[in-house]
């Protein structure tokens, strides 16, 4: 079969990282709207580096088809909106006096396990892990599981803390991403490569 000058692209809501970074934007979205302050720029600032993230991620599955460097360079766009997305999370916390404390509690491995539909699906996760916090309990079924600190962290703190995880996650899945297209972009070419490619099987199918 002859190579196709312009491949299969697009398909990106089927991509993982694409999910979690939706995921990521509608927590956000609800976070700011009930935590910070709908006048002051780091409200908006949360919501549009969250929404960076999913779109360069759609917009760099479509632009794939003719040019995978914009590919890779779209993606890192979202990678790095994440990553001030998370610094934002990190700031809300810090500045309020709460820990960052999910990230390397067992809590983390409960909220991903559970692999949350929706921002109400997470938003009742923290109301069920507020409530265990406050009555000492933090796993599954009620078990008690010895958490990072001792103090008990508003809802907001714990919501926080979710967010951080969801995109700790999004983007390890950016990372790896990002890692197959260098990987596929350095064994294939990209539509320059492609379109000498045809242009001399052409050549050769004429002589």
């Amino acid at each position: 079969m002859p190579e196709s000058l312009i491949p299969k692209h697009g398909g990106y809501r089927k991509l993982k990282s694409f999910q979690v970074a939706e995921l990521v934007y509608d927590v956000t979205v609800r976070f700011c709207d009930r935590y910070i302050d709908s006048r002051s720029r780091t409200h908006d600032q949360m919501v549009q580096a969250a929404r960076s993230g999913i779109q360069n991620i759609a917009e760099g599955s479509m632009a794939s088809g003719t040019s995978k460097k914009m590919e890779m360079k779209l993606t890192n766009v979202a990678r790095a909106s994440l990553e001030e997305l998370r610094r934002d999370y990190e700031d809300f916390l810090r500045q309020r006096g709460f820990g960052i404390r999910l990230l390397r509690d067992p809590r983390r491995a409960d909220l991903i396990g559970r692999r949350p539909a929706d921002a109400d699906a997470v938003a009742l996760w923290v109301k069920e892990q507020h409530r265990r916090q406050q009555h000492g309990l933090h796993g599954q079924n009620g078990r008690s599981i010895k958490s990072i600190g001792s103090i008990t962290d508003s809802v907001e703190a714990v919501a926080a803390n979710a967010a951080l995880a969801l995109i700790a996650v999004a983007s390890s899945l950016l990372d790896r991403q990002l890692a197959a297209q260098a990987a596929a972009f350095e064994q294939e070419g990209g539509f320059t490569e492609r379109l000498y490619r045809a242009r001399a099987a052409r050549r050769s199918d004429r002589a």
